[in-house]
């Protein structure tokens, strides 16, 4: 048969749209081209291809050889299609039968010597050959993350002839194995922490109601310290949740990240890192950091030293949970529903505000330094707290530490639980019509309400964030409506960082 069709998978954005190798031996010179849109890794796969089959002990057809990736407008990347492209000259040539490629798709990057080699973007594709009813085979050291998606049918191999061997019915298939679950992942304790009682009361409402902190103090405050230890805080994610930030992984190439998928990702990308790696980007946009932190938690730290239109580029995200990526040929979007927390120091020498009077900063300088931090992305986070400096006391090797990171998790959780039980959402993200039913006050602390909103000049959308930081810390303490108490510490949070 001189015509064959072969099943793969694309990927574009976080989906893995089907492509069809459509591949047809004519009379003419020998030649093989490759049509569809191919970019370059593609084109070159013809080489790829030809040295793998020969090394298979497979005849290279000497005819002229057309590809065709359906369908066409679809931009095809990287070296995934080498070995469905492969298995259409076999097939087409009647090396291998046609029969057996139906129901199958298939995956992977060729070696010249046939072996199969990883590829970026399996578990989408996994899920999406699983909702297709087609089984996926995939390069052996793909497998583990394939089989991530519980209910599709993941097969892998080593090398082109174990593929052809399984179709010629001479070996069994072999099926991806996924690999141990660990539940019991180490965390940093919040127990390290010594003193700082605010600040841990403030990590402890951020971790209980989804809400996004600031912190600001003097060098070696512990500010990195805590920030730390806020994913162990955080109750475990769903497992489509789990799946959805191992997605975000695959996609980006990050096998770490994949091989703790149930784990809340954790990122702390440094103060020199450009908008597009934050947010994400590129000639094949690819996501970023705030999207590889999505379920997670985002830690940046220096945040006075950041790029200021790297800064800028978190509003959307930090609003609507989601980054929207335009290219003048395509348009992608990525989830990024993070927890971010952010650190500075309060002026330039980091030592404004310390009892030990050593900042000899003027007004003007420390005015200018936190002026870049804009006014809309200190609106968008709920809790800004000042970490002082810990007195020598606190710093003894003897002294108790504080609450473990189990304690204070189980609070959460508990906090957490009652938030889903009412909204079906944690109280960050509760929208206007949820925050008008849940979040009613007394009259007498309405009134308190509109003149702290006065005298701090908040926005209506700090009003809304103070409301629902109330929420979570009358949660935590398993109250049914917000107390006076409850509003006057939320208020206590929107103080700008002195």
């Amino acid at each position: 048969m001189s015509l064959a069709l072969v099943h793969s998978r694309a990927r574009v954005g976080m989906a893995a749209p089907e492509v069809t190798v459509e591949v047809h031996l004519g009379g003419g010179l020998p030649r093989m081209s490759i049509v569809g849109l191919p970019e370059a890794a593609v084109r070159e796969a013809k080489d790829r291809v030809r040295a793998a089959i020969q090394c298979a002990q497979f005849e290279f057809p000497a005819r002229a050889i057309t590809v065709n990736l359906a369908p066409a407008d679809l931009p095809k990347h990287g070296g995934r299609f080498d070995l469905p492209i492969a298995l259409g000259i076999l097939a087409a040539s009647g090396q291998v039968p046609v029969a057996a490629l139906r129901g199958r798709e298939f995956l992977g990057e060729l070696g010249l010597t046939g072996t199969l080699r990883a590829v970026d973007g399996v578990l989408p594709a996994a899920l999406a050959s699983s909702a297709a009813g087609r089984r996926l085979v995939v390069p052996e050291t793909n497998g583990e993350e394939a089989a991530l998606a519980r209910e599709s049918r993941t097969h892998t191999a080593r090398t082109l002839s174990e593929v052809c061997a399984m179709l010629q019915d001479r070996r069994a298939w072999t099926p991806a194995v996924a690999g141990q679950r660990n539940d019991t992942v180490d965390v940093p304790d919040l127990a390290d922490v010594r003193g700082q009682a605010q600040a841990r009361r403030a990590l402890e409402i951020a971790a209980a109601g989804g809400h996004h902190l600031l912190l600001s103090g003097s060098p070696g405050c512990g500010k990195s310290l805590l920030a730390a230890r806020l994913p162990g805080l955080l109750p475990p994610m769903d497992e489509k949740d789990a799946l959805e930030t191992a997605t975000l992984a695959s996609i980006s190439g990050h096998g770490a990240m994949l091989r703790a998928w149930q784990r809340r990702p954790f990122r702390s990308p440094h103060h020199s890192s450009s908008a597009v790696a934050l947010v994400g980007g590129g000639s094949e946009p690819r996501p970023g950091e705030i999207s590889l932190a999505h379920n997670g938690v985002l830690f940046l730290d220096e945040f006075t030293e950041w790029n200021r239109q790297a800064i800028e580029s978190l509003r959307e995200p930090l609003e609507t949970g989601r980054i929207h990526l335009a290219r003048a040929a395509r348009r992608i979007d990525y989830p990024a529903r993070f927890q971010l927390v952010a650190a500075m120091n309060p002026c330039p020498c980091g030592w404004a505000g310390d009892p030990s009077g050593r900042c000899e900063c003027l007004p003007d300088v420390i005015r200018r330094y936190r002026g870049k931090v804009t006014g809309p992305i200190l609106d968008r986070i709920d809790l800004h707290v000042q970490v002082p400096r810990l007195p020598a006391a606190d710093l003894r090797p003897d002294a108790p530490p504080g609450e473990a990171t189990s304690t204070v998790r189980a609070r959460v959780i508990a906090a957490r639980e009652r938030q889903h039980k009412r909204a079906g959402t944690c109280n960050a993200r509760l929208d206007p019509a949820v925050l008008a039913r849940d979040c009613r006050l007394h009259a007498t602390d309405q009134a308190l309400l509109e003149t702290a909103a006065d005298r701090l000049q908040l926005s209506a959308r700090a009003v809304h964030r103070v409301l629902r930081v109330a929420r979570t810390i009358a949660d935590l303490e398993g109250a049914a409506a917000i107390a006076r108490a409850h509003l006057s510490e939320a208020l206590a949070y929107r103080a700008t960082p002195a």
